[in-house]
Formats: C-alpha cells, sequence, structure tokens
C-alpha cells in the first residue's frame, strides 16, 4: 500500500503522541508551517520510504535485553528534569529457630515491621544475631498483623504448612512401652539408646529413619520395632547383597520365634515367595522384581543403607516407593542419610510420608536453594538447614553419635600423611601428565569437563602414589599391628598385595568380585586368626556392613569423592567391640588430584555439619610429613628422600559439585 509524505508524516505524529501518552511525556503539537524542532522531521526524498531514523522521545534508555528494575530494590529515575524514587519493598519470611521458637527474617529493615512484631507478647530479641524470635504458638498472630502492612510495601511469605504440622504435633514421648508380645531375648540384647530407638519407632507408628552412628546397632533397634508391629507381618528386609547372611544370622539368634523355615533369601525373580514370613532381597533385586513383591502384601519393610535411594528419580528408589505406599510399617537405616547436600534426604523422608511436603519442588525451595539457572532449575545447594535438622528430629529421624552413647568406646586420632614425593624424580611422561591435567582442572569452567577431568586425574594420581603408599604400609607393618588398607583403583589393590605377598605377610582382600560366602569365610578369618595383619579392601565394596574390631588402624591409600563414604569406612574397626585407641591415616600426595579432593571433602563435610548430621571435621587431623628411612623391598623402585613441601591449590578453583551425586554410582562401579 502507498502512502503519501503527508499521510506517513501524520501516522508518525500519532506514534509519537501515543509514546508520550505512555510516558507522561506532552508532545508538542506541530505547528501549520512545519514540525517543532524538538521532533525530528523527514529528509526530502524521491521516495517515500527513504526515511531518517526516528529518534525516540522516551525519558528512559533501555537495551533491547535490558532487565527491568527489581520491585525490591530502591530506583532512581530521571524524568523530564524531576527525580522519582520508587520505594524498597521488604520481604519478611519465617524459620524454625528450634521446635518451640520460629525466627522472622527481613530482607532489610523496616521499621512498620519492627513496631508490628514488638507487640507480641512472646517476642525476644536477639542482640547477637540481630534476629526477632517468637513461640510458635503466636505464628498465626505474627502473620496476620504483618499482611496488615502490605500498604507499607511490606511482602510476607508465610511458612509452609508441613513446617507447622511438624512442630504442631502432639508429643508422646513419655507414654509407656509394652514389650510384654515381643521376645524377651531380643528386648534383653538391647543397650539403653538401643531402647530409646524402639520407643523413637513405636512412637511414630513404625514408620522412621534411624540414622546412629556406624557400629551403633541399627540392625537391632530396627528388628525390635518390627518385632513390636509382629501382628502386621509378613516382613521384607531390603539390604545390600553382602549383608543377607548377617540379617539372617540376627533373626535366627534374636527372635528365636521366628523358624528358619520362615526366613528366605530371594535369589532371583522366579524364586516362590509366598510362604515366607521374612524375606530378605537386594535393593537391585527389589527393582526387577517390584510388581511381585506388591502382590505378596508385605505389612512392613526395612531398608538397609537407605542412602543408596537418594535420587528420586532412579529406578530403584520408585520400586521403593511404590512398595512403602502399601505397607503399614516402614524403617530407614543409614549411618550416612546425606552423603553430600540436602536434596538427597528428600526421597527417602517421602518413603516415610509422601504427603509431607507435597512434591520435590516445595522441599528444594525450602531446603536446596532452589533457583532457576539457563540450564533449568538447580537444587544442589543449601537453605534452612537449621530448621530441616529440627523437622528431622522433630517427625523423621533419631541419629546418636558414639562419643554420647559410648562413654567407654576407645578414642579415634586422624592424621594426614604426606607422602614423601618429590614430582621433580617422576619420569618425564607422568610428570607431563600431572601438571596438564592440573591445569585443566584449574582452568576449565564447565562443570561436566571438570568431572572428566578430575577422574582421569584421580586415575593417574593413583598410579604416581603406589611406591610411596607402599613405603609407607611397609614401615606400618613392621609394628606388628593389624591394619585396614583400603583402596578405590584396582591397581593400587594389586599394587598393596603385591608387597604382602613379596614380604610374606598374611592378608585378606575383599572388593566387588568378592562372593557373599567368601567376604563372610575372610572376615572371620581376619578377626580370629592372630597371623593375618592386613585386610586389603575397596572403598566402595566394604564401607559399609562389616566388623573388622580385630585391627585397630586404618590407612586410606586414596580419597572418595564423600566425606560420608570414608566415615564409614572408618567405622569398620572403631565400633562396639573395639578395645583399643584407633588411629585413621589418609594418604596425601601434593601435587596430584588428592590436593583438589582433599578440599573438596572438607566443603562437603561442612554442609553436613550444617544439618546436624555430623559433628567431625576433616580439617582437623593432625598433618604429618612422611619421612624416608629407605626403599620397599626391590619390587616398587626407590622412594625419594627429599621432602615436599604442599602445593599451592587455588580455592577459587574448586567446584564442590564437580563430583556430584549423578556421578557417584557412575565412579562407585568403574572398575580401574
Amino acid at each position: 500500500m502507498w502512502c503519501s509524505p503527508a499521510e506517513i508524516e501524520r501516522k508518525r505524529l500519532e506514534a509519537l503522541q501515543k509514546l508520550s501518552k505512555k510516558c507522561n511525556s506532552p508532545i508538542k503539537a506541530a505547528s501549520n508551517t512545519g514540525i517543532d524542532q524538538n521532533v525530528a522531521t523527514p529528509a526530502k526524498c524521491s521516495s517515500p520510504f527513504k526515511m531518517r531514523p526516528i529518534q525516540s522521545t522516551s525519558p528512559f534508555k533501555t537495551k533491547p535485553y535490558e532487565k527491568t528494575p527489581s520491585a525490591t530494590s530502591t530506583t532512581s529515575v530521571k524524568f523530564n528534569g524531576d527525580l522519582r524514587v520508587y520505594s524498597k519493598t521488604v520481604t519478611v519470611t519465617f524459620s524454625l529457630l528450634s521446635s518451640q521458637r520460629f525466627v522472622v527474617n527481613m530482607s532489610a529493615y523496616s521499621a512498620p515491621v519492627v513496631e508490628t512484631i514488638k507487640t507480641v507478647a512472646s517476642k525476644s530479641f536477639d542482640p547477637t544475631t540481630r534476629e526477632w524470635s517468637f513461640s510458635v504458638k503466636d505464628y498465626k498472630e505474627v502473620l496476620t498483623k504483618l499482611n496488615l502492612l502490605s500498604s507499607a510495601n511490606v511482602l510476607v511469605e508465610a511458612m509452609p504448612n508441613f513446617v507447622l504440622t511438624c512442630v504442631t504435633e502432639p508429643d508422646d514421648s513419655e507414654a509407656d512401652l509394652d514389650t510384654s508380645q515381643m521376645d524377651p531375648t531380643l528386648i534383653q540384647t538391647l543397650l539403653p539408646f538401643q531402647y530409646e530407638g524402639l520407643k523413637f519407632g513405636v512412637q511414630r507408628k513404625g514408620r522412621c529413619l534411624i540414622a546412629d552412628d556406624m557400629g551403633l546397632g541399627k540392625t537391632f533397634q530396627a528388628l525390635a520395632i518390627m518385632n513390636y508391629y509382629r501382628k502386621d507381618w509378613p516382613l521384607l528386609i531390603v539390604t545390600t547383597a553382602s549383608m543377607k547372611n548377617v540379617w539372617e544370622g540376627t533373626i535366627m539368634k534374636y527372635i528365636p520365634s521366628v523358624s528358619i523355615m520362615q526366613v528366605q533369601y530371594m535369589i532371583s525373580s522366579r524364586d516362590f515367595i509366598e510362604d515366607s514370613l521374612v524375606l530378605i532381597v537386594s535393593h537391585d533385586l527389589m527393582s526387577r522384581c517390584c510388581e511381585k513383591l506388591i502382590e505378596r502384601k508385605f505389612g512392613c519393610i526395612i531398608i538397609d543403607e537407605s542412602h543408596n535411594l537418594k535420587n528420586y528419580k532412579a529406578k530403584m528408589t520408585q520400586a521403593a516407593m511404590k512398595i512403602c505406599k502399601v505397607v503399614k510399617r516402614v524403617v530407614l537405616l543409614s549411618g550416612t542419610p546425606v552423603l553430600s547436600r540436602p536434596k538427597e534426604l528428600y526421597s527417602q523422608l517421602s518413603l516415610i510420608d509422601e504427603k509431607l511436603f507435597g512434591s520435590f519442588f516445595n522441599y528444594a525451595k525450602r531446603y536446596c536453594a532452589l533457583h532457576q539457572t539457563n540450564f533449568g532449575l538447580d537444587s544442589s545447594g543449601k537453605s534452612n538447614l537449621q530448621e530441616l535438622e529440627i523437622i528431622l528430629k522433630k517427625k523423621f529421624m533419631i541419629r546418636r553419635k558414639k562419643e554420647d552413647v559410648l562413654g567407654c568406646l576407645p578414642n579415634k586420632s586422624e592424621e594426614v600423611i604426606k607422602l614423601n614425593m618429590n614430582l621433580g624424580d617422576l619420569n618425564k611422561a607422568d610428570k607431563t601428565v600431572l601438571e596438564q591435567l592440573s591445569n585443566q582442572y584449574v582452568e576449565t569452567k564447565k562443570s561436566s569437563d571438570k568431572h572428566s577431568i578430575l577422574i582421569s586425574f584421580f586415575c593417574e594420581t593413583a598410579k604416581i602414589k603406589i611406591p610411596a603408599v607402599c613405603l609407607h604400609i611397609e614401615k606400618v607393618l613392621k609394628e606388628k599391628k593389624k591394619i585396614l588398607v583400603f583402596a578405590h583403583h584396582k591397581i593400587m589393590l594389586d599394587a598393596v598385595e603385591e608387597l604382602l605377598k613379596f614380604n610374606n605377610y598374611k592378608y585378606i582382600r575383599i572388593d566387588g568380585s568378592s562372593s557373599t560366602t567368601q567376604r563372610k569365610y575372610l572376615i572371620d578369618k581376619f578377626q580370629i586368626d592372630s597371623q593375618y595383619v592386613c585386610a586389603v579392601l575397596s572403598i566402595t565394596s566394604t564401607n559399609a556392613g562389616i566388623s573388622l574390631t580385630a585391627a585397630n588402624q586404618v590407612v586410606f591409600a586414596e580419597l572418595h569423592w564423600n566425606p560420608s563414604i570414608l566415615k564409614q569406612a572408618e567405622a569398620r574397626v572403631h565400633r562396639i567391640g573395639q578395645e583399643n585407641a584407633v588411629l585413621i591415616q589418609y594418604l596425601l600426595a601434593s601435587g596430584t588430584a588428592d590436593d583438589y579432593m582433599w578440599q573438596l571433602l572438607q566443603k562437603k563435610q561442612d554442609i553436613l555439619r550444617e544439618m546436624g548430621l555430623t559433628k567431625e571435621v576433616f580439617s582437623v587431623a593432625q598433618q604429618k610429613q612422611e619421612k624416608n628411612t629407605g626403599s620397599s623391598r626391590g619390587i616398587f623402585g626407590t622412594i625419594s628422600k627429599e621432602n615436599n613441601t604442599d602445593s599451592g591449590v587455588d580455592n577459587q578453583a574448586m567446584d564442590e559439585d564437580v563430583l556430584d551425586d549423578d556421578m557417584d554410582d557412575i565412579l562407585s562401579n568403574m572398575d580401574i
């Protein structure tokens, strides 16, 4: 459609007038003789479509993708000579301080808010944290009064219903427990703190998480709770493949009312299970035979090592969800319910009460600092951890530490041994590989790329450390102690085994290839026979479910990316039955992947400490420099006698998500 220059000019002026009204900026009307000089005029041209670009008269200088001013910040805008200021909006949130009190959090100071909350009778001000707290009973009063301040630019975010539900439920912890129908053998075996675990489970109607420290008898407590609810059997026990014999033996010994003919292992999906009163299955078999297990109509279920169900999207976790929906009693067991971050708890808590949080989104928004990124929602963070700890203890979990309940348990000390390795003595190829991997790891920003680089770095570190590790182990064995040696890579396990053979030491070795029968035989031999001085163990295969208290020293030839796994491995010796002081040694090599992994472990441990799930910190371990007094006998070469200084690791280069939850399962199955 062709337009004359006059029509184009008219339409241009109409557009400018609309724009000026939108911006509250008057625009001068065109005169009869021409256009006002404040408004650009089109250039003279032969074609009506060739025009000079129009300059906008909008007072806002914006870019196409520039973000608009936030409603929660103070913004000044110059508008036709006047300075207009947008008022700041104060966001008010609530979080639990304890099971009886909550805190009011303000995004910025607000006099109306402070004056309002001062009128509540249960108010209390902490000058240290500068926070106002109130009784949970006054929550509705505080919320109602603050909601009236909307005209004062106050935005109030109510506390989630699931938080209020947890803290307002009646507490019947003082109620008596009737154990007359339980097996007396089991009741008489329980220690006082284990009896408290039984009481906790019964108070929560047989749906709870027992998260006591490793070695405190969670198996006894779980069986005691289920024995109390014997009328709801048959009982399903889900555990690791290596622990099936342990569960069967405990049931036979402490619950004699159950016949051995009524306890059954499930070995394959074709097994007939209709006659079993107690059925023991592995986690993997549970996921493969989910429908068959549901058809059996179990009334009770115990899930051992429940932290294996940390990923709520995994097939194994989904199978557990289906089964727990139809059973009446659910007891989860884990000495390390959270391996590294809060989101790992959601699936376990949902097995106990699937309706409480409503959805993972609600849980993650409250406790995982859920936020939007360029790649979607990120739930790997942490938030409101103090409140999460309160809810766990109030609603779901009982957790006791060894030092709190076992006053007679021997002390445990930790040492970080800096191996005497001079990287200058390495061959040129090895030295080049280490330097390249270290530089790549520091310089790479993309998380997935850092994953693969650190895995390669971890593998190369195992090869480089072998001579120094073996030299240290040989020194320890000369002291005639029984020790455990944990490693991850097959090449390291093989090297330690070769050292023991060469020096004619008697030892056992347990890794992923060891069958359940072999494991039991080897563990019994190590525990009973004093001639067996060393146990060579895979960290991922033997960090839980076994007792090796005949030893009192643990040597970690390699690290693991999860602090909880390392602490579980330590607990193989530091547990009930240990009579001697325990020494834990971590062997680190400067200039290798150990520099980065050790700091990753410290960061993850800090998160667990904030959640109240641990009191231990890796950074407090005593550090020692290995002194070289010779070389390992012949087969590993000579180690340099020069001391090696610590390599400087840039803390800014550390990424706590480099080895995330999904990587745990991948790396655990790697046979390197």
